[in-house]
């Protein structure tokens, strides 16, 4: 049994071995129907919990279609209509899941609860986005990237904007997989001393996009304004000037490409002629949520 908290979970060797096995899946059912499983059906009989503490959409379908197509089947439980939702503890929450369920994906706020969940469950944990990180989109996001024909090892990522969890992962990518990752920021909403030594070296901080995007074969942002944030006026003035634009884009290597893991907020982080236009891979990107995380689930239960 294997949790999936974070990259590191995996190790260098582990996140190559899943790369690996999404690209041979994927192309073996190019063609099929969604629904159809996969010849060897490697997790017949399996069932995975899918407990949601945070709205989705790519993390809800990916997963539930990823165990679908691998044989298996889920549940999909909101917080608020579980006992969870009227104070009983992750803790009793990841016992008595363990006795029903082969595996627990839980998408939440704060980072501790799938810690305790996976300290406390039999079964496997998945980290489907928390406060600190999320790892199975930055599989995605590798998956994508070497369909380009991109190496990681010597690549150069750069990351506009908020010095979030996406940008905590990418930067634990960069240390494991051995590519640069260079995070413009404004003051006020860089990443955590934590995070960035989470790169091994290779992940930096900088105030400049142009700096940042100077030499990138990948850019990446996120979503600046959070549901509900606080200050959402005040934080989207600090980040306008690192806002994806064609001339940004134009500042980088020729042939770079653009990443987002939605949902995007057009205009505010990037600009409609960046998202939609032909250095763009975001529908291949949100696409690989499942097949990368197929690969996830797999290793999980020792089968990679």
């Amino acid at each position: 049994m294997r949790h999936f908290l974070d990259l590191s979970d995996a190790g260098t060797a582990g996140v190559q071995a899943m790369l690996d096995d999404a690209v041979a899946r994927k192309a073996a059912r190019a063609g099929w129907p969604k629904g159809k499983a996969d010849a060897d059906a490697p997790l017949a009989g399996h069932v995975l919990a899918m407990i949601f503490e945070k709205n989705s959409t790519r993390t809800r379908v990916s997963f539930d279609m990823a165990i679908r197509q691998l044989g298996g089947t889920s549940i999909v439980m909101d917080a608020g209509s579980m006992q969870l939702g009227r104070g009983e503890s992750i803790a009793d929450t990841a016992r008595v899941l363990s006795g029903y369920v082969d595996a627990i994906m839980i998408r939440t706020d704060d980072h501790q609860k799938v810690v305790d969940m996976a300290k406390y469950a039999s079964v496997p944990v998945i980290n489907g986005l928390t406060d600190a990180s999320h790892p199975c989109q930055i599989m995605a996001d590798l998956l994508t990237i070497i369909e380009q024909s991109k190496n990681l090892p010597g690549l150069k990522v750069a990351w506009l904007g908020d010095g979030n969890n996406v940008l905590a992962s990418i930067m634990e990518a960069g240390g494991l997989m051995d590519f640069d990752v260079v995070a413009a920021c404004p003051q006020g909403f860089q990443p955590s001393d934590e995070d960035v030594a989470r790169g091994r070296g290779r992940a930096r901080v900088v105030g400049s996009a142009q700096e940042a995007v100077e030499g990138a074969d990948i850019l990446v942002t996120d979503t600046w304004i959070s549901m509900g944030q606080a200050h959402a006026e005040t934080k989207l003035a600090a980040m306008m000037p690192f806002q994806v634009t064609e001339a940004l884009m134009a500042a980088a290597k020729p042939d770079a490409r653009f990443l987002h893991c939605l949902p995007a907020h057009r205009g505010e982080e990037v600009v409609d002629a960046v998202i939609d236009g032909p250095q763009s891979l975001i529908w291949p990107e949100a696409e690989n949520r499942l097949h990368a995380q197929k690969s996830v689930l797999r290793w999980c239960f020792g089968q990679i």
